[in-house]
């Protein structure tokens, strides 16, 4: 599969997340716009077999220093995703564990780059510039997100700030955060997303 003419996709009937709905994973976690929008995700607009295609807008915010993210989640069963920025620029945050982590990783991206989401890694989407940013992903749809593992340690191992990264101490055990490439060529066969 080939991204193609997103730009000519009619975007109807987003998802919304508010700020009230990452409250719990920021760094400072005291807002004042709790119904302010601040993302928007459009589910299942290509299928593929078992695979669904889904696009995600996050206009250009901080929040209290922190540079506007998605809420993070896990991969119940495991599966992997794949991502690839359309416009603006993203940073692609990838955990593996909790307490211990065990990995911890980074891929910058710009439009056309990819990012593939390992089996068993938690990750994150950052908006670090004043651009809005777009974004597709594949994803199987038996993959079901697991919220709860970052939400009970109030966010990620790091958080990214005006003051640049930031480790989460309600964790004990951190790597060093280290920085991977995107991946340039999108893969042809994307059946390896729905084995687990």
């Amino acid at each position: 599969m080939v991204f193609k003419r997103e730009e000519d996709m009619e975007l109807k009937n987003p998802d919304i997340r508010k700020l009230k709905d990452i409250k719990t994973v920021l760094f400072n976690d005291k807002i004042y716009e709790p119904e302010k929008e601040i993302y928007y995700m459009y589910r299942g607009l290509k299928k593929d077999g078992n695979l669904r295609y889904d696009i995600t807008v996050i206009p250009s915010l901080i929040i209290n220093e922190e540079y506007i993210k998605t809420k993070g989640h896990f991969h119940k069963q495991g599966h992997p995703e794949i991502y690839t920025v359309l416009e603006g620029e993203a940073i692609f945050l990838m955990q593996k564990g909790i307490d211990p982590v065990e990995d911890i990783y980074i891929i910058k991206a710009k439009k056309g780059d990819s990012a593939i989401i390992p089996p068993l890694y938690g990750h994150i989407t950052i908006n670090p510039s004043k651009e809005t940013l777009k974004m597709a992903n594949w994803v199987s749809d038996d993959c079901l997100a697991d919220y709860e593992p970052i939400e009970n340690k109030k966010g990620s191992a790091y958080f990214y700030t005006l003051n640049g990264w930031i480790k989460n101490n309600n964790y004990k055990e951190v790597p060093k955060i280290r920085e991977e490439k995107p991946t340039i060529d999108f893969p042809r066969d994307l059946g390896f997303l729905d084995k687990i």
